[in-house]
């Protein structure tokens, strides 16, 4: 991992996003989640056909509900799960998709288990912010170059914070 990352562990962890106050342990703190990389905030794609219900793309100017995420923190694990506003679903990692939508994002769960589960890292020097899922140990990329109804579609596909691809400002929606 490059210098000036360390993971960020327990409940307060979400107030440090921009504006955001202190929760509690297992609480719900409502997120916006902006790419470095392209500044689009990520969108729980609901309105797209099976099985790319729910995709998350970072392809919104502007936050709104289907750009709000609850980050919550749950003490047994010791990792965050992110919930979609915009359709009450747990964001998941696709491990069993293939090709270019392997390991993609998406808001399809009603619960979070180990596919739902990450951590979340963060540069204070740079105030900015990674996701690593649990489920395959990867960190969460926003895919710039991609077409079509993938393009800038999140993935848990990078060994490493390399670049502004795995980094993301998190913003205070409560």
């Amino acid at each position: 991992m490059p210098g000036g990352w360390e993971e960020v562990q327990g409940p307060e962890a979400a107030a440090a996003a921009e504006g955001a106050r202190a929760v509690s342990a297992n609480a719900a703190e409502p997120v916006a989640i902006q790419s470095v990389r392209n500044g689009g905030f990520a969108t729980a794609e609901v309105n797209y056909a099976a099985p790319r219900t729910g995709v998350v793309r970072a392809r919104s100017a502007n936050p709104g509900t289907w750009e709000t995420f609850d980050l919550i923190w749950n003490e047994a694990t010791e990792t965050y799960a992110l919930k979609s506003k915009a359709n009450n679903r747990y964001v998941a990692v696709e491990r069993n998709f293939t090709g270019s939508a392997a390991n993609v994002l998406r808001a399809r769960s009603t619960t979070a288990g180990a596919w739902e589960r990450f951590t979340l890292w963060y540069n204070e020097e740079l105030d900015r912010w990674a996701f690593r899922s649990e489920l395959n140990g990867r960190f969460v990329a926003m895919e710039n170059n991609y077409t079509g109804s993938l393009q800038y579609v999140l993935r848990a596909r990078s060994e490493t914070v390399s670049g502004a691809w795995e980094q993301f400002y998190l913003y205070d929606r409560s």
